[in-house]
């Protein structure tokens, strides 16, 4: 008998396309989220909220495999606690977890919050996966299409990103959830490296614009760590398929062309 999967998050950027992967290979999915919806194409959804601790145990209850894929906010580590406080007293059999590459070389304060996320996984007494990605392509744009609003636009030296589509990480999250505990899998990450610049360059090509670029520098231990190439997947990494240039052209319905910047 084939339990039911609890997923966190199971309507944003990541989830909305990992619930439907799930349900495809015939597994009973239930979404927690913090606004009630009506259960549709085989979809149950919960009301609950990690971070106040509300709901969960009901979210929880029956569900032997648990994906954690909201986060991206204040107390994300908090929000993981109590989730997997109810897995654990559920006696759920495997919870997989997404976090970000570089969690423990950036020392950002929301990168250290993904940290004691993963060990609060880690310690939870469930059996864990763990998967690091990169930042999705719907993250670098929304950060680049808020700098192309200026009139000159900050390039931060040595700043370098791998974006990732949220559909690639999706099919191995989904893979991994129907698979055994597996511990810390290899890092995923886009499969290729752009610098700010460029990634700029890409966006404004794809709008038909132009903006001048001010060559700017991250100060202290976060500006060394990301010209370090601290925030980068290391050697042995997996790679995605869908490149900038590929999600530009779906998103923006133009292929990028090279900005006269």
């Amino acid at each position: 008998m084939r339990s039911t999967i609890l997923v966190t998050g199971g309507t944003g950027t990541l989830g909305q396309h990992v619930v439907p992967l799930l349900r495809e290979a015939g597994r009973d999915v239930r979404v927690l989220s913090r606004r009630g919806r009506e259960a549709a194409d085989g979809v149950e959804y919960v009301t609950g909220d990690l971070l106040k601790n509300e709901g969960i145990e009901a979210a929880v209850a029956g569900a032997e495999i648990v994906v954690h894929l909201a986060g991206g906010a204040k107390g994300d580590d908090e929000a993981t606690r109590n989730l997997v406080r109810a897995a654990a007293r559920a006696e759920a059999k495997h919870l997989v977890f997404i976090s970000v590459i570089g969690a423990d070389r950036v020392p950002l304060s929301w990168l250290k919050t993904q940290l004691d996320a993963e060990q609060a996984v880690i310690d939870s007494g469930v059996p864990w996966t763990v998967q690091r990605a990169a930042q999705f392509h719907d993250l670098v744009l929304k950060v680049v299409r808020s700098m192309a609003r200026l009139p000159v636009v900050p390039n931060p030296g040595g700043l370098r990103f791998q974006p990732v589509d949220p559909r690639d990480v999706a099919a191995r999250i989904a893979g991994l959830a129907l698979g055994e505990p597996a511990g810390r899998v290899p890092d995923l990450a886009g499969p290729n490296v752009y610098g700010m610049d460029e990634l700029v360059r890409g966006y404004l090509g794809a709008r038909g614009k132009r903006r001048p670029l001010m060559p700017v520098r991250i100060p202290g231990k976060a500006g060394r760590a990301y010209r370090a190439g601290d925030n980068l997947a290391l050697d042995g990494a997996d790679r995605g398929t869908r490149t900038w240039e590929d999600f530009l052209d779906e998103r923006l319905g133009a292929t990028p062309a090279r900005a006269d910047v």
